[in-house]
């Protein structure tokens, strides 16, 4: 008859020996690796540093910098950002002038060159240097280390049952151990054969089982030390730069061509990767009918590229979520709108501008959008707004109604003089300064596509001759990207592992019965943490198994480990 106890009491679970010390290095203080620091700082200068350094390795510090720099992210997401959408940010500028300012000095528009934010990402990674490190020969060290031996008394553990078994002492031990070394468990056996005087005497067996969990833990750790070593290369060696292409335009991937170039801090313009765009066609698609009328439907932008100067020539599509991959670069379109095309003649005559003007939208749901018209040699310039589907409401406004180009205009105030083009300070093509600068009666003018403003006092004029669109696209080139997310994978597998392995230790012992024939045998077991109560359940079913066992086996002198 198999008789099973459990404690009822925490008294009645105080350890025993040294079975009941710590699993591993995880329970002695020093969570992750870190020691939580001293009480008390001490007051040599040396011993400052240790402290402060203790301190910042230990788990609870690592965790706080994890949480600021998932808080610090934030911003980056939320915000517009000068890397990724700078025109964005300038029309955060022209909806907050206040508030604008104050956010850019703290660099809330530029999070992830922050120094607030490298300082975060800096500490945190010598934080998890200082756990994991010393953490990883703990490990290997605890791998190597056997099991406990069997404490003497066995019912003082958590779990405990014992039964009689018809076995010797010695061959009841070695019939527990090849069950126990069945269950994957690493066993430890007395020394010299359990004989008085070594401090092992009597018949039994000690087996512990689930290592992953350490092995999980660390996983975990080395992972999220990867991840952030994975972003740091991003940083050094990749790069992020933007270009706006109007429909029939081409760019290559090189510093002057581009409008917009982040390059990381050991990048240079040799680094980046030669090859050749062209947008043929850009294709945008809306709902017409239901509560999402005028939401995106789908984008596609039709594209012509060649890896290298003079290679193949390729055609791909672009769309969201969908980049083009070319030699480890990432083109991704990021934005769209239209490029009213313009002809702007002189008072003679004389052609002096005639090109597609990207207009940059002020509304993004109707596409309504702002640009500007530059002419320097005849002197003229011209702000003006497009609306994709222009009506005239009742108080005189246009307003468009729909994002498509269905009813395409433009209303356009022109302004003649010197447009300062021809100095030293660098202007926006997006803007028109006006001082100093003539308006032009008529203004604003209406205009639909074929239609001409013929200016007053012969001045010239200014033809709307058609319509086509532009993208912005953002060229990313991350070396760290798939680094970070296999570490990521890996982080999640390590967790797992943490969270669903339990550490736990089972010891048997046998003594000669009473009567002199066979023997009694005691098992004990106790784990780490039992927080789903699985213990008592694996506990019960090899206390039985063992009872079960009434006929010798051969002697288990091996030891295997799980």
């Amino acid at each position: 008859m198999t008789d099973v106890h459990t404690p009822r009491s925490s008294e009645s679970a105080e350890p025993a020996d040294e079975a009941t010390g710590p699993f591993g290095q995880e329970d002695n203080g020093e969570a992750g690796g870190g020691t939580g620091g001293t009480a008390v700082p001490p007051a040599a200068g040396a011993g400052w540093l240790l402290w402060g350094w203790r301190q910042l390795t230990s788990m609870r510090t690592a965790l706080v910098l994890l949480f600021l720099l998932a808080l610090g992210s934030v911003p980056g997401s939320v915000l517009p950002q000068q890397g990724s959408d700078p025109s964005a940010v300038q029309q955060y500028y022209v909806s907050h002038p206040w508030l604008a300012p104050w956010m850019n000095h703290l660099g809330l528009f530029n999070v992830f060159a922050a120094p607030w934010f490298a300082a975060i990402y800096l500490l945190l990674f010598a934080s998890l240097v200082g756990c994991v490190v010393p953490r990883t020969f703990r490990l290997v060290g605890s791998a190597r280390t056997p099991p406990p031996r069997a404490p003497r008394n066995l019912a003082r553990l958590p779990q405990s049952a014992s039964y009689p078994s018809a076995l010797s002492p010695d061959a009841a031990v070695d019939a527990a151990a090849s069950i126990l070394a069945g269950h994957r468990f690493r066993l430890r056996r007395p020394e010299n054969g359990g004989r008085p005087g070594n401090g092992d005497a009597g018949h039994w067996v000690a087996a512990e089982k689930g290592y992953l969990r350490e092995v999980g833990n660390l996983i975990f750790h080395l992972s999220l030390l990867g991840v952030l070593i994975s972003i740091a290369v991003g940083g050094l060696f990749g790069y992020k730069a933007d270009e706006l292409v109007v429909e029939g335009g081409s760019f290559a991937d090189t510093t002057a061509a581009l409008d917009e170039f982040h390059p990381g801090r050991l990048v240079t313009g040799s680094d980046l990767a030669p090859f050749r765009l062209t947008l043929d066609k850009f294709t945008a698609q809306y709902f017409t009918s239901g509560q999402s009328a005028g939401e995106p439907e789908s984008f596609s932008a039709q594209v012509t590229y060649a890896a290298t100067p003079g290679g193949q020539q390729r055609t791909d599509n672009i769309e969201v979520n969908h980049p083009l991959s070319v030699d480890s670069v990432n083109v991704y379109l990021i934005g769209h709108g239209y490029a009213p095309v313009f002809r702007v003649a002189n008072g003679q005559g004389k052609v002096s501008y005639e090109e597609a003007t990207p207009f940059i939208p002020a509304n993004t749901g109707t596409l309504l959008s702002d640009g500007v018209v530059k002419a320097p040699e005849a002197s003229l310039g011209f702000m003006g707004v497009f609306v994709p589907t222009a009506v005239m409401t009742a108080n005189g406004t246009l307003e468009s109604l729909f994002p498509a180009a269905d009813n395409p205009a433009v209303s356009l105030i022109g302004y003649s003089g010197n447009l300062g083009m021809n100095t030293e300070v660098s202007q926006s093509v997006y803007q028109l300064d006006t001082t100093g600068l003539t308006k032009i009666s008529g203004s604003p003018h209406l205009m639909y596509q074929g239609q001409t403003w013929t200016l007053p006092g012969g001045r010239g004029s200014i033809t709307y001759v058609g319509l086509k669109q532009w993208v912005s696209l953002a060229i990313t080139y991350d070396p760290g990207q798939v680094p970070a997310l296999v570490c990521g994978l890996l982080a999640i597998a390590g967790l797992l592992l943490s969270f669903f392995v339990r550490r736990r230790r089972m010891f048997v012992r046998a003594v000669p019965a009473a009567s002199g024939a066979g023997s009694v045998v005691t098992v004990g077991g106790l784990t780490r943490s039992d927080a789903s109560g699985g213990f008592e359940d694996e506990f019960a079913s090899l206390s039985a198994e063992l009872a079960g066992q009434d006929r010798p086996e051969p002697n288990y002198q091996s030891e295997t480990g799980a």
